[in-house]
């Protein structure tokens, strides 16, 4: 029986949520969950109710909830010592052992970690870097930075702008003047049906193209993406994509800045997304998967080529002028090196590529007949399903019917959290990695019954 009780109350009196519709929750006209405890897939609320969490929180809760090997690496390090800065040189066991393990596993030609607390204020650090990068090299007109419609790399100033979804620029004044947009490598929502995948490809390379001979290659300093986009829709690269937009990066010498946030340390069933699709950036930005959301902690990883040049401009104009307060807060490193350990000792990112695509075959095998299902894709622990009104044509629901949310809610009731994307009818699914095939059949099953129960 659900309590109607002070907390939650206090909830909506009190507490401002992200990413909410906040007159509708203050008002008590939308529903609120009081999360109690957690373990392995599933997560259970106060009042009694388990769920199967298949988005692995926001994509983060990757080794699984409940994990005491990292609860334990956190209250030891509080014991221990809970809080010393890492500015002027000053570090700690954890901090130190943490960046020489994610050395370890990147990619040979990263350099060295800077640490930060969410993917956010990593991508910022990176943009701060590579405007730096530019100056040092005595070129101050190249800090144009291009991003990709439907890319998510936060929601600050310049990350929000960033970011390539409407719903994070609204009413915010963004993007920023000196944040580009070039299309997403969406096939699914080509403009042109009849258009092949390379065809598509060329398109995508045309356009960025275009949009650095319009803005100036002297003015434009680099390029970010997801390997795979992420909250735009959970959608792969088509093939021979990322080998493409490098050439066109190299040619006009634009760094490239590797967003892993979502698909570092696993989720595609490699250690990293840039090994998946032969990457080679400049820089990785890292957050959720590095702790498994046990701890807040960020990352943006620099390679050899970026690392030279900032230690060029220290030599030149002293100390770098950059630093949080938190940054490689102790506790956080504690719960990202018992973190990687747990990963490797439990054989996860192999397991998240092998369950990832059982998911993503049991889905298509539930859901592929479907008049009302346009599109079922994914890669490693990552898939997800796209609704549409009249499949043969690739016509879409008008977005005031809800379809996504509506099918989201009738999975929640089913006892599965999947997450409703936005600019969409598009439901996503990011599972921990330590997902079982029983537990991939109970998603898809669930998800068909789900789809039926709205769309017939």
């Amino acid at each position: 029986m659900l309590r109607n009780d002070e907390l939650d109350a206090w909830d909506r009196e009190n507490f401002f949520h992200p990413s909410t519709h906040l007159a509708q929750h203050a008002r008590g006209e939308s529903p609120a969950r009081i999360v109690t405890t957690g373990s392995g897939c599933h997560i259970e609320d106060r009042d009694g109710t388990r769920l199967l969490d298949a988005f692995a929180g926001l994509y983060c809760v990757n080794v699984g909830y409940g994990r005491q090997e990292i609860a334990e690496a956190i209250a030891a390090q509080a014991r221990e010592l809970a809080y010393y800065h890492a500015y002027v040189g000053h570090g700690t066991e954890a901090s130190i052992t943490l960046a020489k393990m994610i050395l370890d596993r990147a990619p040979a030609h990263m350099s060295k970690v800077y640490f930060g607390l969410g993917g956010s204020d990593a991508n910022e650090t990176n943009v701060k870097l590579v405007w730096y990068f530019n100056n040092i090299l005595g070129r101050p007109e190249k800090k144009k930075i291009i991003s990709r419609w439907r890319g998510y790399h936060g929601s600050g100033l310049v990350t929000g702008s960033l970011t390539g979804l409407e719903l994070f620029h609204r009413k915010f004044d963004l993007p920023l003047p000196q944040i580009k947009h070039t299309m997403a490598p969406y096939y699914f929502r080509r403009d042109d049906p009849d258009q092949s995948e390379a065809a598509f490809v060329a398109a995508c390379v045309a356009d960025l193209e275009a949009l650095i001979d319009r803005e100036g290659a002297d003015t434009i300093a680099a390029f970010i993406g997801e390997p795979v986009l992420g909250t735009g829709g959970i959608v792969p690269p088509p093939a021979g994509y990322w080998p493409a937009i490098q050439e066109v990066l190299a040619r006009h010498d634009i760094l490239l800045i590797a967003d892993e946030v979502v698909t570092g340390f696993g989720r595609l069933g490699t250690m990293f997304g840039s090994d998946h699709y032969g990457l080679k950036p400049d820089i990785i930005t890292i957050a959720k998967g590095l702790t498994s959301a046990y701890a807040p902690l960020s990352g943006s990883i620099v390679s050899d080529r970026v690392w030279a040049v900032l230690e060029r401009g220290t030599d030149e104009n002293g100390p770098i002028g950059h630093g949080w307060t938190y940054s490689a807060h102790p506790i956080g490193a504690a719960a990202g090196v018992a973190n990687l350990k747990l990963i490797d000792a439990l054989g996860l990112v192999a397991n998240a590529g092998a369950v990832g695509a059982h998911l993503n075959a049991a889905m298509r095998a539930a859901l592929g007949d479907h008049p009302h299902v346009g599109d079922i894709r994914g890669e490693g622990m990552l898939c997800a399903v796209e609704f549409v009104a009249d499949r043969d044509a690739r016509a879409f629901f008008d977005p005031a019917e809800k379809v996504g949310p509506r099918i989201a809610a009738a999975l929640l009731a089913e006892g599965v959290i999947g997450r409703a994307m936005p600019q969409g009818d598009i439901l996503g699914f990011a599972p921990p990695f330590c997902l079982t095939r029983a537990e991939a059949d109970e998603i898809a099953g669930k998800t068909a019954r789900a789809v039926r129960a709205v769309l017939g």
